[in-house]
């Protein structure tokens, strides 16, 4: 034995030594994804070729955590090139899921196909969709014999006739295959037969296709595990099942089926009838009829936007036909008839969750006179349905609620103090935003009314987890009195306490003190004074805490940090806190700190979001490259200074830096050129001089560039037109804050269910329920100067900006004409340089652009007429510069502007100026003018130029005349003699 052992040892100590390992990932694997980049529109934010770097931690990368072998790389939207090429992926062996969606791949490289894949055995998940392939991608897919998830979805699969039926036959190979998307794909109802050999498929995804007509399930009988099936968006009128002919019913294990958005009627139900197990049901019905009972393990129901004329009405009969219904939408349902609530919902006494969202049938008595129908309901959605104010007296029947939602209902009055929901001991969540109410509890957008002394002493008998109280006044205007049912709740998540006057309150540190669980606090605007207490204990659960734009002074106690540590978002600009801060923060801006930046904040690996800007600060910006998740930086209105050799934000997701009205100096460095993903860039108002390096024009994601006034000199470069300036979302996508229903979903899993939503979206894709409270998010803004004045733009609207501001600096030579290029561009600012040349016509091609200021420079020759063509432009000045002609035909944006837009140029004529073009023919003959006109301004060369000949000719001229006449000659002989007696030194000389 001991010799044996031995020779294992040796051969691992072999093998070990024979292989490449790094501390985490393998070495050929790592090496393997960053030769990717090439290929890639942008890279993972922390992809490095340091051999001590972990690429299981790389961004877009997941490995399997005991082998440490790369298995999966999401890729969606990232790759550059429109050919796939699979020997890319060939070096991960163990790779289980790859991700492809989005990337406009037409096909594959020569001899790149994906069959190519099939020597990665493990390769579980392939993802396709929305991109450009077509049929013949499906014989190179058959070979991937380990795939049991392929999506195909919203690829221009089913175009022709001839071929389809061949190519589709070759999936039948991929006899391991459960999960099959082929929505949006133009699949035709003939095409069905041949899924056939898929027999171990369970969801088929078929949404959004071109299925009309009637649809024979028999056709794909052979799919006997098939448990899903998602039919929404097409034409299908019928469905026939082998149910009632004598063959054996299709597809009996079919548990979900989507027939959403297609043309059926009341015979569908007949045909559904039979698949027992059925347990999640979207469809357009009519009416329930007896044979509804076939559906006995039905779980979740729709029947949301339909024509309801009758329900089943027996009570016993829907009870036993429906006794596992936990789940059902009656959203936006309208009847023909009087159908009253009692008839509608008692076939479905099972029911824990009901959405009647948006029902105007119901009339605001029905719901109150009708409520013991509801007696078992736990969370119960009204939201947008007229709801009269005796629903909240009667509600307190329903002693089973937890979620009681009825935003936007209409209501008016005043909240019952001493019934209705004051008897709701379960009650967990409760939306009343949107409405007129009054009294003890209010909400978003509500108007507090009534006695604010007795707001002040009601205790409910009901453990809030939510509580909102924003956006609330009183009658008469006066302060909002905080509840003190809030001192004895103790289960709170949530507190929205946001834009009401509570009239100098201090920050109420007993919400954190009592509440242990809490997540998310906003007080914005709530009129809060005096220093910041905070609570002795840490508040472990607390992630996001807003409490800008009130009036806190003093100092941020030490321990700040130490008390939420995992705070996620905070907020708390806009107070009168001073003196230095805790390292652990950002979100700062508009305060008085002072001193240097603290070196602490490069220690916040996860920092995605700093906002220091109008205060005090000072010094150098410290180096920063370990924030690799840094996406918005603003640093603006400080006292900056120094260069910025060093990489400060070395992160490849950075989207906004914004360096403005600092003391920074220097050259603009090399190493923004490596922010791949830098859409805005400011560092207007600083001391930065040199060229503009041409690396600027690499940032292919850059819309908005501020360089103004600075000391920047040189040329403008051309290869600024080589910017897209197209549209990106980023730009204005700071996190927003929404908070998360948590409790909603433990009463799903305590039914041992998994619900959701089947109101579809735009694609047919099927979400998970979350119950979402959008309540406040911190906006990303940026100041630019456009249209003759300094704007604050924010939200959305930076997402359609674009811009690029040289003003107020030193650059000469002439306006290059390929800025006519950035078709994209809305404001243009090269005004305050030394520009020469005239106005490029390429300019006629800026159809978006908004402003253009080319004032006060050194420009010459007309004004292009092309320019009439920019129906977009508000902003136009050339003021202060030597232009020259008649001004453009006032028509279309060009008839608005003044003569103001053009002073300052003395030889410019034509309305709206008071010169006219034919005064004194100072503009030269029409000739001249057409030559101009056609060949441009005149360039010094050319003047010295015909300088030079003329003096030449004047010249040869004059020796000839007094060659030919001696008397001249004589003349001119004797005049330069006595001039030249005259001069003193010829005088001693002589």
């Amino acid at each position: 034995m001991g010799p044996i052992w031995l020779r294992v040892v040796f051969l691992t100590v072999l093998v070990l030594d024979g292989a490449e390992w790094s501390d985490g990932c393998w070495d050929e694997e790592r090496i393997a994804i960053f030769q990717l980049r090439p290929f890639l529109l942008f890279a993972g934010f922390n992809w490095t070729e340091e051999r001590v770097s972990d690429c299981c931690q790389w961004e877009f990368v997941e490995c399997n955590t005991t082998t440490r072998r790369v298995t999966r790389l999401s890729l969606a939207e990232a790759i550059s090139s429109n050919l796939f090429n699979a020997s890319l992926f060939l070096p991960f062996e163990e790779l289980r899921s790859l991700d492809l969606r989005g990337n406009g791949l037409v096909g594959y490289a020569k001899n790149q196909g994906f069959r190519k894949l099939s020597k990665l055995r493990h390769l579980e998940n392939l993802d396709l969709t929305f991109n450009y392939f077509n049929d013949s991608i499906l014989s190179s897919l058959s070979k991937l014999s380990s795939l049991k998830s392929l999506s195909l979805g919203g690829n221009d699969l089913f175009t022709g006739s001839d071929h389809n039926i061949v190519h589709l036959k070759w999936l039948s190979e991929l006899s391991g295959l459960e999960t099959l998307d082929l929505s949006l794909t133009n699949m035709k109802n003939n095409l069905l037969l041949h899924l056939g050999g898929l027999s171990s498929l369970t969801t088929l995804l078929l949404g959004g296709n071109n299925l009309e007509g009637t649809l024979h399930l028999q056709d794909m009988h052979n799919l006997t595990n098939l448990k899903k099936l998602d039919l929404n968006g097409n034409r299908i009128e019928s469905i026939r099942s082998s149910h009632g002919n004598g063959r054996e019913q299709s597809l009996i294990n079919l548990e979900e089926i989507d027939l959403s958005d297609n043309l059926f009627n009341n015979s569908v139900v007949a045909e559904l009838s039979g698949f027992s197990n059925l347990r999640k049901l979207t469809d357009f019905l009519y009416e329930i009829s007896p044979e509804f009972c076939g559906w006995s393990s039905l779980e979740s129901l729709d029947l949301s936007y339909n024509e309801v004329n009758q329900f089943l009405t027996s009570k016993v009969a829907g009870s036993r036909c429906l006794r596992k219904l936990k789940t059902l939408y009656l959203d936006g349902v309208s009847t023909k008839q009087n159908v009253s609530l009692t008839s509608l919902l008692e076939p479905f006494s099972s029911v824990k969750t009901l959405f009647l969202r948006e029902n105007s049938y119901l009339s605001k008595a029905v719901a109150t006179q009708e409520l013991h129908v509801l007696s078992d309901v736990e969370n119960l959605f009204l939201d947008n349905t007229a709801v009269d104010i005796s629903f909240l007296q009667s509600i307190g029947i329903l002693t089973s609620l937890k979620t009681l939602s009825l935003s936007n209902c209409s209501l008016t009055g005043t909240l019952p103090a001493h019934q209705g929901l004051c008897y709701l001991n379960n009650l967990e969540e409760l939306k009343l935003n949107g409405n007129a109410l009054g009294g003890v509890i209010a909400s978003y957008e509500n108007k507090l009314v009534g006695d604010s002394a007795a707001f002040g002493t009601w205790l409910p008998k009901f453990q809030l987890e939510i509580f909102c109280l924003s956006n609330c006044t009183t009658e008469e205007h006066e302060k909002v009195q905080l509840p003190e049912f809030l001192y004895f709740q103790h289960d709170l998540r949530y507190v929205g306490l946001s834009y009401s006057n509570f009239g100098g309150i201090r920050f109420p540190h007993w919400l954190l003190q009592n509440n242990t669980r809490l997540e998310e606090l906003y007080m914005i605007d709530s009129s809060i004074v005096g220093p910041l207490v905070l609570p002795s204990h840490p508040s472990s659960e607390l992630k996001v805490l807003d409490m800008s734009k009130n009036k806190i002074q003093h100092d941020i106690p030490r321990n700040f940090c130490s008390l939420f540590p995992h705070l996620v978002v905070l907020v708390m600009s806009k107070n009168a806190f001073e003196t230095n801060i805790p390292l652990c923060l950002g979100g700062m801006k508009r305060n008085h700190f002072e001193g240097p930046i603290p070196m602490g904040l490069c220690s916040l690996v996860y920092l995605g979001f700093l906002d220091l800007s109008t205060n005090h600060f000072s010094g150098i910006i410290p180096s920063c490259s370990s924030l690799q998740k840094m996406k918005h930086v603003h640093l603006a209105q400080n006292e900056l200074s120094g260069t910025l050799s060093d990489s400060l934000f070395n992160s490849s997701s950075l989207v906004t830096l914004d360096l403005s009205e600092n003391n920074l100096t220097g050259r603009i460095p090399d190493w923004i050129s490596r922010l791949l993903d830098l859409g805005v860039l400011l560092m207007k108002a600083n001391q930065f001089s040199g060229e503009i390096p041409l690396h600027l024009c690499r940032l292919q994601s850059l819309s908005i560039l501020d360089l103004s006034q600075n000391k920047l000199s040189g040329h403008v470069p051309s290869c600024l037109s080589n910017l897209t300036l197209k549209p990106r979302s980023e730009k204005s996508s700071v996190d927003a804050m929404y908070y998360r229903a948590d409790s909603f979903d433990y009463v799903l899993e305590d039914m041992g269910l998994t619900i959701y939503y089947l109101t579809k979206d735009y694609w047919g894709s099927v979400l998970q329920l979350l119950t979402f409270y959008p309540l406040t998010f911190e906006e990303e803004e940026i100041q630019i100067s456009t249209k003759g004045a300094t704007y604050t733009y924010k939200g959305n609207i930076l997402d359609l900006l674009s811009a690029i501001d040289l003003s107020c600096n030193q650059f000469t030579g002439i306006i290059p004409p390929a800025l006519g290029n950035l078709s994209e561009i809305r404001g243009l600012n090269l005004s305050h340089n030394n520009l020469t040349g005239p106005i490029p016509s390429t300019f006629s091609k800026l159809k978006q652009i908004e402003s253009l200021d080319l004032s006060y420079n050194n420009l010459i020759g007309r004004i292009p007429s092309e320019l009439t063509e920019l129906t977009a432009l508000e902003i136009f000045t050339v003021a202060y510069n030597d232009l020259s002609g008649p001004l453009p035909d006032r028509k279309a944006q060009f008839g608005t502007f003044d003569e103001s837009s053009y002073k300052g140029n003395s030889l410019l004529c034509g309305p709206p100026l008071s010169k006219s073009c034919n005064e004194g023919g100072s503009l030269g003959t029409p000739s001249a003018s057409s030559r101009e006109e056609e060949d441009g301004a005149i360039g010094m060369g050319d003047f010295y130029m015909s300088f030079t000949v003329s003096y030449a000719i004047i010249f040869l001229t004059t020796v000839i005349v007094l060659y030919i006449n001696p008397h001249w000659r004589r003349a001119c002989y004797y005049l330069v003699v006595d001039s030249l007696g005259r001069l003193p030194c010829f005088r001693r000389n002589l």
